[in-house]
């Protein structure tokens, strides 16, 4: 096998996503519902020899060293493989959105090169990759509807009913460590329960980032109106700017304002790449 095209990297949204606390060592502990979506990447993999990495952007740009190339050289570390590959990048995600998009190309580079590279890493010891490049990275690795806890790495697959989305990225961005630094961010929200989300998962609980993302990017607080003006009740998926609303049977989304990146979206029962990596875990909680 010398190359890998069309391999998808799909986003994600956060249905809910409380803060319940904070750790010692300062990172937050959180509580979420991810759900993956059908707004996606796509990467082209060239095996080359001598270990050498390059990549290419045919989509909007990235920076020179994203997780994509950090993805495969820790990859390369980890089995001392001798191998190297030409990526080419088509990013379609928008950055600083909230939807998981880099943390999803390193997921798809990591299984993607374990397969073109014949480095044959089981799925628990790429996970252990992931995590040191992103607390995302894992979700997407085993590549199921999730509850998420502790800081992104206790997943728990759920199923999570098909549901169609009006996605909206405005044009501004959010850098997420601005907002878990801002001494406003409610970090005190009462556990949930899985039960109390099954019961209502459209409607279950709030995004805990967004009141203070709205301060700090009024994109934000102008994007959830651009929903609430069709009807649609909205709130930011993960760190922003992103947000979403479920799209009722029947109804089309409105005409976007100019430079917003919006799209219908339907969420996912399982990534595409599921079963990539040996030893994957198939099981469903129900």
């Amino acid at each position: 096998m010398r190359s890998l095209h069309d391999v998808p990297a799909p986003a994600k949204l956060n249905l809910f996503l409380h803060i319940t606390g904070r750790r010692p060592d300062g990172y937050h502990l959180l509580q979420s519902v991810f759900t993956l979506i059908d707004w996606q990447d796509t990467l082209h993999f060239e095996h080359r020899p001598g270990g050498a990495l390059s990549r290419e952007d045919i989509g909007a740009p990235v920076p020179a060293d994203d997780l994509v190339l950090r993805a495969a050289r820790a990859l390369q570390a980890a089995t001392g493989t001798t191998a190297g590959a030409h990526i080419v990048l088509d990013k379609r995600v928008p950055a600083q959105a909230g939807m998981g998009g880099g943390s999803s190309d390193a997921a798809s580079c990591l299984l993607a090169l374990n397969r073109l590279w014949n480095t044959r890493l089981p799925l628990a010891q790429l996970e252990h990759l992931g995590l040191a490049l992103g607390a995302d990275v894992p979700f997407f690795l085993r590549g199921r509807n999730a509850w998420v806890e502790g800081v992104g790495e206790q997943i728990t697959p759920i199923d999570v009913s098909i549901t169609r989305f009006v996605v909206a990225k405005p044009p501004s961005g959010l850098e997420t460590a601005s907002i878990f630094r801002d001494t406003a961010l409610k970090r005190d929200s009462e556990p949930a329960i899985l039960s109390g989300f099954a019961a209502d998962p459209l409607q279950f609980g709030r995004n805990d980032l967004q009141p203070v993302a709205q301060r700090l990017c009024p994109d934000v607080g102008r994007a959830l109106e651009w929903l609430a003006s069709q009807g649609l009740a909205g709130r930011m998926t993960g760190s922003g700017s992103a947000v979403f609303a479920p799209l009722p049977p029947g109804q089309s989304m409105a005409q976007a304002p100019d430079g917003w990146a919006v799209r219908e979206c339907s969420n996912m029962e399982v990534h595409p790449l599921v079963g990539w990596a040996p030893s994957d875990d198939s099981s469903v909680c129900r």
